[in-house]
């Protein structure tokens, strides 16, 4: 009797169950299928934060470089004869491992060898706005002695007087091509609209024709040799005057106010404006960084320091440069010829009458 009851008491059930099998499969349909509705929104949001936070350089196609030289077994032969230190009187390697270039640290017959079947185009960015286009003939007339010679140049020049730009004979491999900008009512406004016209060129057509970029000063001249050796994905030089001195020296923007504030005690070295560069991508990101600073400086009424490269500094803070090039590639004539850590000066910046040539001061 009991085996009765119970089994007619499981039938019962699995009538129950049985009956209610096809609402069950609905309910259970129902919830996966708002499960996953839910998921694909959840996916959807995420593909579009991340699309929308995208910078225009991820549309840009770069061009493809080779950041680590590959050398041929007779040009290992010739390295291995250069692995003693031939400098230790100054620092070569950064605390992150990065190389800083000076005049011993590397053979230049080896680097141009090395370099020659690349056939890379290296990109020169140069502003020569008002009596600034004085300096680009002795620019372009020392750049093409010893700036990157043997491999394909193109300049881009930057003025509001494009019929003032000089004659200058060009290499095999070499152009220029002149954009013309306004006029600034300060020159302090040059130094902080540089980093947008840059970053617009590259995005516009400079990604295009090259795989390296040089943003340089007009107002410099090339004594000797700045070749593939300054090659990198991000390159900074470090300032004549500061670095020998400890940071707590540096002339960081230090007002909390400015997204180009270094506090007290951070910071590497101090970067000067007047050489950086690297790979397309790169500098593309390191100038529309800064444009993006500048502009939120200036919509609360603030002006970085030293303008643009108060936020290079700031930005070589946060990102490394991945190659540093020493003083010898961005010396200051004010200093002279004394400092006896200067083997060789490649790049320095003219005496020059600087309330003279800087209208609007």
């Amino acid at each position: 009797m009991r085996l009765i009851c119970l089994s007619h008491y499981t039938t019962y059930w699995d009538q129950i169950i049985l009956h209610n099998i096809p609402e069950m499969l609905q309910k259970k349909t129902y919830y996966l299928l708002c499960l996953a509705m839910a998921g694909g929104g959840v996916l959807c949001w995420l593909v579009f934060l991340r699309y929308s936070s995208m910078s225009i350089s991820e549309g840009l196609s770069w061009h493809q470089v080779h950041h680590q030289v590959v050398f041929n077994q007779r040009l290992q032969t010739k390295q291995a004869m250069l692995m003693e230190p031939v400098r230790t009187d100054v620092l070569t390697v950064t605390p992150w491992l990065a190389p800083i270039v000076w005049e011993g640290t590397f053979d230049p017959l080896l680097i141009d060898e090395a370099f020659s079947s690349y056939k890379l185009t290296i990109a020169t960015t140069v502003f020569a706005v008002g009596k600034y286009i004085r300096f680009l003939h002795g620019f372009l007339e020392s750049a093409e002695k010893h700036f990157m010679v043997g491999l394909n140049v193109s300049y881009f020049v930057f003025t509001d007087l494009p019929g003032d730009v000089p004659n200058v004979t060009l290499g095999v491999g070499r152009q220029l091509t002149v954009n013309k900008v306004p006029k600034f009512d300060r020159w302090q406004e040059i130094s902080l609209r540089r980093m947008e016209l840059i970053q617009t060129a590259i995005e516009e057509y400079i990604h295009q024709r090259a795989e390296y970029i040089f943003c340089l000063d007009v107002d410099m001249k090339f004594h000797g040799r700045v070749g593939p050796e300054a090659l990198g994905k991000l390159v900074a030089a470090i300032h004549p005057w500061f670095y020998n001195l400890p940071r707590n020296q540096f002339t960081y923007e230090r007002r909390e106010i400015s997204t180009a504030y270094i506090p007290q005690d951070q910071g590497d070295f101090y970067y000067q404006a007047n050489i950086f560069g690297g790979a397309m991508e790169d500098v593309h990101r390191l100038t529309k960084t800064c444009r993006e600073n500048l502009e939120m400086d200036k919509s609360v009424g603030v002006e970085a320091a030293w303008q643009e490269e108060s936020h290079l500094n700031w930005y070589l803070w946060k990102n490394k440069p991945t190659k540093l090039l020493s003083p010898e590639y961005v010396w200051d004539d004010l200093r002279g010829p004394g400092a006896k850590e200067i083997k060789l000066v490649r790049f320095s910046s003219v005496i020059k009458n600087k309330a003279e040539v800087r209208e609007n001061q």
